[in-house]
């Protein structure tokens, strides 16, 4: 199962990210997020840190193309998650350009998932997290129950609300195209700055 944390910018939270049991981390380059990857120090970023075995997954929301793939290039992205508006054509062009894209789809309903159908063959991943009036997510956990409309052939990651008391159900939750774990705002001890001791725990608990 992939574990992808995100919302990522401390260096040393970052640092000792890396060392847990986890293979994606998160980095947020839409500027209102209280976790806007550049909001402190955007000259000084240190990127010795990207050089982590850690897969990098940069986060939009309705960027140009142009502002994507320049942040790609200059933080070594492995995925664009793709949390706006973005059509199936724009994510199916930058596939094109050589980019693996991880389409976001807020969920409240079965009617949410049917929008993936188009998406199909447009993005390497989906991200289903919760429905809720502003981008980047509320921290409330969705019916999970939802996806079992979801019949496509995308695999999919589960997001929304998932915190430390969240391991029993994730170990439940049972779907073929469940590839992994979107975790964030529930590990936190400020936004951006994650509690690495929860989080082990947490991935020791899941992984039982």
């Amino acid at each position: 199962m992939i574990i992808k944390v995100c919302g990522m910018r401390d260096p040393e939270n970052i640092r000792a990210l890396s060392k847990l049991d986890i293979q994606w981390m998160g980095m947020i380059f839409y500027p209102p997020s209280p976790r806007y990857l550049l909001k402190e120090k955007p000259d000084n970023f240190p990127f010795s840190i990207l050089h982590s075995p850690l897969k990098k997954v940069g986060v939009f929301v309705n960027a140009t193309q142009e502002e994507m793939m320049e942040a790609a290039s200059r933080f070594r992205l492995d995925y664009l998650q793709l949390h706006g508006n973005e059509s199936p054509d724009s994510c199916y062009a930058l596939q094109k350009r050589g980019y693996s894209i991880i389409k976001v789809f807020s969920v409240a309903s079965a009617a949410d998932i049917e929008k993936t159908k188009e998406y199909e063959g447009r993005a390497d991943y989906f991200l289903f997290d919760t429905k809720c009036s502003e981008y980047g997510g509320s921290g409330k956990q969705f019916d999970w129950s939802v996806l079992n409309t979801y019949q496509g052939n995308t695999p999919f990651l589960l997001s929304g609300g998932i915190h430390p008391g969240s391991a029993e159900a994730i170990r439940n939750f049972q779907h073929p195209k469940l590839a992994g774990i979107d975790l964030n705002s529930g590990f936190e001890i400020a936004p951006a700055m994650k509690d690495i001791s929860l989080l082990s725990s947490f991935i020791q608990e899941i992984k039982k």
